[in-house]
């Protein structure tokens, strides 16, 4: 059995610190570590927002929406909206010394009821971000053991189709390759933050870089390839419109982890000699830097061995990676081995993210119902399985299921992106704005000029909420 580790609130802080609701402290919620160092917090915090957003949402979105000036929208986004949320989650986080569900009720515990809100965010994220990344599972078997409706001549979109309908509609195939990517993200989980967390952070991001960096460096040498970078990095401000706004917001919001508990709980395990500012900094950094080079690997590819750059550049995240990506990989020289490593890269940004979210959940487990780490370990887990086979099986024998003309998957991905997420940014920049000393979260921040500490109350109480109020109010008139 996994040793119990010892947590220190507030962060790594030794002195106890009573609770600022009023209630007494739980004795196990001085039994946890936190992370060794600020590259550790930095990597696994990284690690958590670079994901499946970055690498099929991103580049569909950058083409659909003008390239260059989709990503000139997205870098200043980041760097004044973002940032400031970002910072904010952590600064909870390490303030509280609690999880998602705790930290609102320590801010104010009038708010405890909107820890289960956000609580809400991962436990119906987990289970089908799993599910995507068995398939991410799947596709690298498929290249490693050369499945000809992947590779050979006579690869077509029907072709890759078929090797997707083949194993999704699957009465047991989906749910064999999401079970071995449920138990991976566990294991790591039950190690701890220190040795399963920080460890693997440190292992896979700079795996994850000298993937995408090879893979990028490889596409660009490709004949053509060069029209796919000019379309991605020269801005047309005759596309600027206002749905370019909202969608980099958009990508924004669902790339960097914000609204999901996650920061609130790596923040956490922060030390307090650390800085939160240069921290969030420097994730923000490496998860733009990913989202670009994501899209460099991608972009130019359609461009460079696509027969038809305009309808695969219109296709939806999903279908960009799992039908066309193929077909483009089968064109290149090597191209078995260069698919085998796309989706070895996307499983290293899948699992570094779903580690963070199923840790969100354990915290909460251990603070409030007193559990070992390996008991709620595998009450996630279990959970997880129940709600995550819905999603597996929605492609096959539960493909009859449709909720709103949705799959079970694509209700689940809905509800939680463009509804409850959208509402705890809202939530908790109000909380903090209005109902608590917002004064205390910018201390823990550091924040020392007089101009940033009031562009932070300004961004939190009036410029952050509208624009999530946005982003919510467009996705519902969308879907209508």
């Amino acid at each position: 059995m996994m040793e119990e580790e010892n947590f220190m609130p507030s962060g790594g802080d030794n002195s106890e610190q009573p609770a600022t609701d009023g209630e007494p402290e739980k004795k196990h919620e001085g039994n946890h570590k936190g992370f060794s160092s600020k590259l550790g917090f930095v990597l696994a915090a990284a690690g958590s927002a670079v994901g499946l957003g970055n690498l099929w949402r991103f580049p569909y979105l950058a083409a659909k929406y003008g390239g260059g000036i989709f990503l000139l929208c997205y870098i200043l986004l980041a760097v004044t909206f973002g940032f400031c949320l970002l910072v904010l989650e952590i600064a909870i986080g390490r303030k509280t010394g609690k999880g998602c569900l705790g930290a609102f009720a320590a801010l104010n515990k009038k708010f405890k009821w909107f820890g289960f809100f956000v609580l809400a965010v991962p436990i119906i994220i987990v289970p089908y971000y799993c599910v995507i990344g068995g398939w991410v599972v799947r596709y690298i078997f498929g290249y490693i053991a050369g499945d000809p409706l992947l590779l050979g001549d006579s690869v077509t979109l029907d072709t890759s189709n078929q090797f997707f309908n083949s194993f999704t509609s699957s009465p047991w195939q989906p749910m064999v390759f999401f079970l071995i990517f449920s138990v991976c993200t566990v294991a790591v989980v039950v190690g701890g933050v220190q040795k399963g967390i920080e460890r693997i952070s440190k292992i896979l991001m700079p795996l994850l870089a000298a993937l995408a960096v090879f893979l990028m460096i490889y596409v660009l040498f490709q004949d053509k390839a060069m029209e796919g970078v000019k379309d991605l990095f020269i801005p047309d401000f005759s596309e600027l419109k206002f749905e370019t706004l909202l969608a980099a917001l958009g990508q924004l919001f669902y790339s960097m982890s914000l609204a999901m508990g996650i920061m609130i709980t790596y923040g956490s395990y922060m030390k307090k000699n650390a800085s939160i500012s240069a921290s969030a900094r420097q994730i923000s950094i490496c998860d733009t830097l990913f989202a670009i080079v994501a899209a460099t690997i991608i972009i130019p590819s359609i461009y460079a061995f696509s027969p038809d750059v305009e309808a695969a550049m219109a296709e939806s995240g999903q279908s960009l990676m799992f039908l066309q990506l193929p077909l483009v990989f089968n064109e290149l020289p090597g191209g078995r081995v260069i698919g085998a490593l796309f989706f070895v890269l996307v499983f290293f940004a899948a699992i570094t993210s779903s580690i963070s979210l199923v840790e969100t959940i354990v915290k909460v487990l251990r603070e409030n119902i007193n559990l070992k780490r390996w008991s709620a370990c595998l009450i996630t887990l279990g959970v997880s399985i129940l709600l995550g086979s819905l999603s597996s099986l929605g492609f096959g024998p539960l493909s009859f299921i449709q909720i709103a003309e949705k799959s079970i998957l694509g209700m689940f991905d809905w509800l939680s992106n463009n509804l409850l997420m959208p509402l705890v940014a809202i939530g908790t920049c109000v909380i903090v704005g209005f109902f608590t000393n917002t004064d205390e979260i910018i201390d823990e921040i550091d924040l020392k000029s007089k101009g940033m500490r009031m562009y932070f109350k300004i961004m939190i109480r009036f410029i952050a909420p509208v624009c999530m109020a946005a982003i919510l109010i467009s996705g519902i008139f969308m879907e209508l």
